[in-house]
């Protein structure tokens, strides 16, 4: 049989890495897969100014190679590879990727969540040909432009005011008649002369053909439609869990796993972290809470397998 580690973290994000730095600091046989990059969301957001001790310009990128960097230090195992299919019954776990098949006793998701799409018209045919969903990625080609934004949460406001480093002016899309983000970070947005708002409203469609032209807007109220000459398209709405894999396996809520407090799934020897699992609050200083605890959780698990 090949080698059996003690857990195998699924997922290189803020949850994960955590994860992986709490068990091999415990001395577990930890391996940590990653299908893309390190850092999920996170490594596409430029400020993280709600993060605890994140000062001298912290960034989302800066935080995740620290992070990385202190995981395998402690002697976490790292593993590019895209998952297929994972069997969570029994003592050992299954893991089939793409290149290779691996087991543990124990098992953490963190797969972390997707951008969701706003459901506009042509939003996925101009996707990358003028509507983005991550500013970090591609505000340098808008330097100059007209932008628009749809959200009004914490996401969709302080990725509007990060792009007026780059656009001559953000437009911020929102269906309601007020914002949900955090009071501060609504302050700066109002007090940014570059940002305007179109309020009780959303985005019908998209215009262009093999560019972004504008949009069309419908205002919630009144039913009526008006056009925004725009270059880009920014869509911060929300997020989807990436839980696809445990489906049929995982109990879930709406697609996120449902998790105890010490993040124990509804299978045994199997924790769930991160923006994946069914929570409140979906920050990066939750989800490196939730990878400790999924951690020491696995940690006890095997303890008491043991006896």
């Amino acid at each position: 049989m090949s080698h059996i580690y003690d857990t195998i973290i699924i997922g290189g994000g803020p949850a994960g890495l955590s994860a992986g730095l709490y068990a091999a600091r415990s001395r577990m046989d930890t391996l940590l897969i990653e299908r893309a990059k390190f850092g999920g969301q996170t490594s596409t957001t430029d400020e993280l100014e709600n993060y605890p001790g994140s000062i001298e310009n912290c960034t989302g990128p800066s935080l995740i190679e620290r992070m990385r960097k202190q995981a395998e230090e402690f002697g976490v195992n790292f593993g590019k590879d895209d998952i297929a299919e994972v069997e969570l019954e029994g003592d050992v776990k299954v893991v089939k990727g793409k290149n290779e098949t691996y087991r543990a006793k124990t098992i953490i998701v963190a797969t972390g969540a997707t951008p969701r799409l706003a459901g506009f018209k042509q939003e996925q045919e101009l996707r990358a040909k003028g509507v983005s969903y991550c500013a970090t990625c591609d505000a340098d080609f808008f330097t100059e432009l007209d932008i628009a934004v749809i959200g009004g949460g914490d996401s969709a406001i302080t990725e509007a005011i990060y792009l007026t480093k780059f656009a001559e002016s953000v437009t911020i899309i929102h269906r309601r008649d007020s914002l949900r983000a955090a009071k501060s970070l609504q302050e700066k947005a109002f007090a940014n002369p570059k940002i305007k708002f179109i309020w009780d409203s959303t985005v019908d469609a998209a215009l262009g053909d093999e560019i972004l032209e504008g949009l069309v807007v419908r205002n919630l109220k009144t039913g009526e439609t008006s056009e925004l000459k725009v270059d880009g398209c920014f869509v911060f709405v929300g997020y989807d869990p990436i839980s696809q894999l445990f489906d049929g396996q995982l109990e879930m809520e709406g697609g996120y796993i449902v998790t105890d407090e010490d993040m124990r799934t509804n299978m045994s020897g199997v924790f769930a972290a991160g923006d994946v699992r069914k929570k409140t609050l979906r920050q990066v200083i939750t989800a490196a809470a939730d990878g400790a605890i999924a951690a020491t959780a696995a940690e006890h698990y095997i303890a008491e397998h043991s006896k």
